[in-house]
């Protein structure tokens, strides 16, 4: 998961501030029953070398051994990059495949630099072993000097790539779409 905001995130690093509505989506219901551990309004930290690289904020945390999946519900996440700027990923539900890594997280899923930048879409997933964070869903990525919107994107963090995949919209700030 934290891969996957930081791929996003860096992305996402020189973009500027996003003034929009937020849209009211529905969400599957992830199941709770039979977890084998539960935990209420948890908050995990990682530093490095003396120097904060996340911040992860939970209501609740499901733990689920045999299956070897965490699910989290009101994600916030904190990520700290070297250069000072701070970027934050939330979402209404979260999925951690522990034996892959590997990571969904959906409803409302929103990521906004210090800087300004936001992207919203509906879910992202993040896939380890290919190191690619992707979505099939609307996104909407705005700043003070543009707004784009699509269908789908795709993120390769080793090729640092980002491609949003359909019916892409730009449109600049004072200027009619492109």
């Amino acid at each position: 998961m934290l891969i996957g905001g930081i791929a996003l995130a860096t992305l996402w690093a020189n973009l500027r501030e996003r003034k929009a509505s937020e849209a009211l989506e529905k969400l599957p219901k992830i199941s709770t029953e039979g977890a084998d551990m539960r935990l209420e309004k948890i908050r995990f930290v990682e530093d490095k070398h003396g120097q904060k690289t996340w911040e992860l904020e939970a209501k609740t945390v499901h733990q689920y051994q045999d299956q070897n999946i965490t699910v989290l519900e009101d994600v916030r996440v904190t990520f700290y990059a070297k250069e000072g700027r701070t970027f934050f990923l939330t979402g209404k539900q979260g999925k951690v495949y522990q034996d892959s890594k590997n990571v969904d997280l959906m409803g409302d899923v929103v990521l906004t630099s210090s800087d300004g930048y936001q992207l919203k879409t509906h879910s992202v997933s993040y896939r380890h072993l290919e190191k690619i964070v992707s979505t099939p869903d609307p996104v909407e990525i705005e700043g003070e000097q543009l707004r784009l919107t699509g269908k789908g994107m795709l993120v390769n963090m080793e090729a640092k790539t980002f491609k949003i995949l359909g019916q892409v919209k730009t449109q600049l700030k004072g200027r009619k779409k492109v």
